[in-house]
């Protein structure tokens, strides 16, 4: 369900024809609406480039290598994301970064490969000899396609391993002491998601993730006597701005994540940034979090604690100061600034592992395989990718 709900498979299929032609869009003209340093102060040569998925609904880990790419690039760096169809754009948020298209890449010996973590499969190197990461944003999806007897994640060169919080970088270091592990920060975009008209009292959720527990939790809050004249609304199937302005008018958020955990726990995160108390799972890699003066942190798996406590912030005093202490919490650690540095840095360091000149295979092409491990099925082929634009 988890690489289902990642990649869009059961509405939207993957590309999988090989030799498809690549397609550069947007590398000259691209310009970037934030800065970190200059060219010259973080120069970096070579490519990085970020395999992404074709999804056209909100997912927190696009979003966030779409970020990176815009932050690389901002400092000089030639980064790219790199979906299979030429001419592919998200259309659920407005930042436009450098895109490679086609199912093969040709890598030159000083570029890095990205990888996201759910599609890691066992006898499948997306890139022999050449330097990889994998940016893994959940750490309990590591091994989700994995078998145990088997070396992870069995590529030539060992790759490295990016990740996005303090307890992904506990857990991995366990996990896998013998790869180079790397904290990069999540950037929160302040500027979108700040509070806005508070005219109603209203709790709301994003259930995505956990669609079961939302609908019990929004029974148990239609009966409560509290939750007479609030608004509960569901956030579903929005582009990044309406998600914002949601966030931005709601009063309270229930933080729900994911069945299996989080690696960070990015909604939470903005709904801080928006001025929202919060009640919700931490998840695992949410823990961080809740150490924001707005935030309150519920156990896993207790829907009736977690909506009673929704409705206890309703009448919570001092709403105001909490809120604004909370958005300057969120300020003041996930910032691009930070980001940006942990980032530059982490390229720098893979840069210097072995790596040679290769050919890529996104994995879109062995998305069969993916599926069948996770027990999932394909949609409908989509028509193939074409010719260049």
């Amino acid at each position: 369900m988890s690489l289902g709900i990642y990649f869009g498979i059961a509405s939207e299929g993957v590309r999988k024809e090989i030799g498809s032609s690549l397609t550069v869009i947007d590398r000259v003209s691209y310009v970037l609406d934030f800065r970190f340093g200059t060219p010259e102060e973080s120069f970096i040569v070579g490519r990085v480039i970020y395999a992404a998925p074709e999804v056209q609904r909100p997912v927190g880990g696009v979003r966030i290598m779409s970020r990176h790419v815009a932050a690389l690039a901002g400092a000089g760096v030639d980064a790219a994301l790199w979906c299979p169809t030429p001419g592919f754009r998200y259309t659920w948020f407005d930042e436009r970064v450098p895109m490679w298209s086609g199912t093969e890449l040709a890598l030159a010996d000083d570029d890095v490969l990205v990888w996201p973590e759910p599609v890691v499969l066992p006898g499948r190197d997306p890139a022999p000899g050449c330097r990889k990461v994998i940016f893994n944003q959940n750490h309990f999806q590591t091994f989700s396609l994995w078998d145990d007897d088997i070396s992870y994640p069995g590529w030539s060169p060992a790759p490295a391993v990016w990740t996005v919080s303090e307890e992904s970088v506990a857990v991995l270091g366990r996990a896998h002491p013998e790869l180079p592990l790397m904290l990069v920060p999540n950037a929160i975009d302040t500027d979108l998601f700040r509070p806005r008209d508070r005219n109603d009292p209203t709790i709301a959720w994003m259930p995505r993730k956990r669609a079961e527990e939302a609908a019990l939790i929004k029974r148990m809050l239609q009966h409560d006597p509290r939750g007479a004249g609030v608004k509960f609304q569901e956030i579903s199937n929005c582009t990044e701005a309406e998600v914002a302005a949601a966030l931005g008018e709601a009063s309270v958020f229930i933080g729900l994540g994911g069945m299996i955990g989080e690696g960070f726990g990015l909604p939470i995160a903005e709904a801080l940034a928006s001025g929202c108390l919060v009640a919700g799972y931490p998840a695992g890699g949410g823990e961080e979090l809740f150490g924001a003066p707005s935030a309150w942190s519920v156990p896993e798996y207790r829907p009736a604690l977690l909506a009673a406590k929704a409705l206890e912030l309703l009448d919570l005093p001092g709403q105001d100061a909490l809120r604004a202490a909370g958005r300057r919490w969120i300020e003041a650690r996930y910032t691009v600034k930070a980001m940006t540095e942990a980032l530059l840095a982490a390229v720098r360091t893979t840069r210097e592992l072995p790596g040679t000149a290769g050919t890529a295979v996104h994995f879109a092409a062995w998305m069969d395989e993916v599926l069948a491990k996770a027990g999932g099925t394909r949609a409908t082929p989509p028509t193939p990718a074409g010719r260049p634009e």
